[in-house]
């Protein structure tokens, strides 16, 4: 919420935001020679001097100050906050990026957004399989100190923004839209629940509805506010491979889970490792890299239980490989009836040790 010393300073910062043509690196550039304050006091020779086009000059000249107020409303709520580029608070790792927003919206604590963070992406049409990886990989590493950052979308974001909330930890969703909207919309309870207890971030202002082009530019931000970036399933031409290299142009660690050779899922993965991406295999991989900003945790990662299989089941068990498996393959393997098959791969995947995958098929999780 802004009082009333900070509004003055983020009026004109949002009439910049809002003048057409004035993009991000537009906008920095007029902060290299002038501030949001005196630009809109300064004569037509020298808004020309600093590039801006004849709509953009005339938009300063008339700023739409109806369209800032509303701004201003929705930074009166509680918990809604604009941090500028130049407030301490804004996030320094962010700001070593080449082209860091100008403002960053806010919703939820803004402190975390200075915490250290992983950063997790992937496929929106994941596999079971790697909808489990992103979740216990966000729990392992919330529970070893680290703030989850991902970008709210269906898939891989979803599953390990609440990975991150299933462990009690924190996580950052960093939106493509105005936060006075939720993108997608069947991810509004999510969006609650992470606000709550940790931020929903975007460099758009209210009001922004979801385009095409955002997307792309917000991938940035995901990678621009992490130590490093865990890619879990992407396929060879993705959005979650543009994160992973802006991550590597800004100097970010980048981590990717490798997948069989037949799994479309696994190709952008395995294409990463083979251009320098260190082969990810558990969160351990990760913290030895990263091991100056972790905490130990208390708990093991994966806790060994006794298992409470019979002979038949852990046998089959055993047969499930890690990538998919056809019951015709455990037919011919076992000799036994699709029937009793079907029967216990129903009890193996109820008791969390395989995942169906599409096809008919079976993958092993644990």
């Amino acid at each position: 919420m802004t009082d009333k010393s900070t509004t003055y300073t983020h009026k004109y910062w949002l009439a910049l935001l809002r003048v057409p043509g004035v993009g991000c690196k537009t906008f920095l550039n007029i902060l290299k020679h002038s501030s949001p304050e005196q630009i809109f006091s300064e004569k037509h020779q020298a808004l020309s001097a600093l590039g801006l086009r004849s709509a953009s000059i005339d938009a300063i000249k008339n700023p739409a100050w109806e369209i800032v107020d509303q701004d201003l409303r929705w930074l009166e709520k509680p918990d809604n906050q604009a941090l500028l580029l130049s407030d301490s608070n804004y996030p320094a790792q962010l700001k070593e990026i080449q082209d860091p927003p100008p403002i960053l919206f806010v919703r939820g604590n803004t402190e975390l957004l200075s915490q250290p963070q992983i950063s997790i992406v992937g496929s929106r049409n994941p596999s079971s399989l790697g909808i489990q990886t992103a979740t216990d990989f966000a729990k392992a590493l919330v529970g070893n100190g680290f703030t989850i950052t991902s970008g709210l979308a269906l898939g891989i974001d979803a599953a390990s923004h609440e990975g991150a909330l299933q462990a009690q930890g924190y996580t950052i969703a960093v939106a493509g839209t105005g936060l006075d909207r939720v993108y997608p919309a069947r991810h509004k309870q999510l969006a609650t629940q992470i606000a709550a207890t940790g931020a929903i971030i975007s460099e758009l202002p209210p009001g922004t509805v979801a385009k095409a082009s955002n997307f792309p530019r917000r991938n940035r931000i995901i990678s621009g506010l992490c130590m490093g970036l865990l890619v879990v399933e992407a396929a060879k031409q993705s959005g979650s491979l543009i994160s992973a290299r802006l991550a590597l142009e800004q100097n970010r660690e980048v981590f990717a889970i490798p997948g069989s050779i037949h799994n479309p899922l696994a190709r952008g993965c395995n294409a990463l490792i083979r251009e320098g991406a260190k082969l990810v295999e558990t969160s351990q991989d990760i913290l030895e890299e990263l091991g100056q900003y972790f905490q130990a945790s208390t708990e093991p990662e994966h806790q060994i239980q006794q298992s409470t299989l019979d002979l038949n089941q852990q046998k089959l068990l055993n047969l499930v490989r890690f990538s998919p498996t056809s019951i015709d393959t455990l037919v011919g393997e076992t000799g036994d009836s699709v029937e009793n098959i079907a029967s216990v791969l129903l009890v193996l995947e109820l008791q969390g040790y395989i995942a169906s995958v599409a096809g008919g098929g079976y993958t092993r999780i644990k």
